[in-house]
């Protein structure tokens, strides 16, 4: 017994559910034509992870020695030799016996090795007993341990966004401000 619509007859004598549906004229069922489904649009990439995903760290190794540029969005450990710029979205940690010239923005450099350069945005900053920092430092926070070595000038503790006046900058010139 066929629920269906037969062309071709293939006996003489007839089913009454062959002639109720022959005679109720069903249609066959076709497909209904499909609109294209968009894909919903990707959001832009920016340097901010994802707040559920933790964030991963690079590796710099001991016998390493890279000249160039570090960007991205997570932590950066350096144990050998790097020469160039570093802007991270993470932590940058220079491993004691390291060696890194150029200028830092991370949000906590910790400096066990040797920083020659300027860290120019950062929330904190740890020099080690065994770091050294030859240049500028301007972080939120800094910790300081005993027998650390740093040559430059260094503004931490200062929101800049309060304080847009500017009064805790200074020339040189007998205190006044700049």
């Amino acid at each position: 017994m066929a629920l269906w619509k037969e062309t071709a007859k293939t006996s003489a004598i007839e089913t009454p559910e062959a002639t109720d549906l022959a005679r109720l004229s069903i249609p066959e069922s076709k497909p209904e034509a499909e609109t294209p489904v968009r894909p919903a649009p990707r959001p832009t990439p920016s340097l901010s992870p994802a707040p559920s995903k933790p964030k991963t760290e690079s590796l710099i190794a001991p016998d390493i020695t890279i000249e160039g540029k570090i960007e991205g969005a997570g932590h950066v450990r350096i144990a050998g030799s790097f020469k160039g710029d570093v802007n991270v979205l993470g932590d940058l940690t220079i491993e004691p016996g390291a060696k890194v010239t150029g200028s830092v923005r991370a949000e906590k450099v910790t400096i066990a090795g040797e920083l020659i350069g300027n860290i120019e945005s950062a929330a904190h900053v740890e020099l080690q007993q065994s770091g050294a920092l030859t240049g500028d430092l301007k972080a939120g926070s800094l910790s300081v341990a005993a027998g650390s070595r740093m040559r430059g000038q260094a503004e931490f503790g200062w929101d800049d966004a309060k304080d847009s006046n500017g009064a805790h900058k200074t020339n040189g010139h007998n205190g006044t401000a700049s």
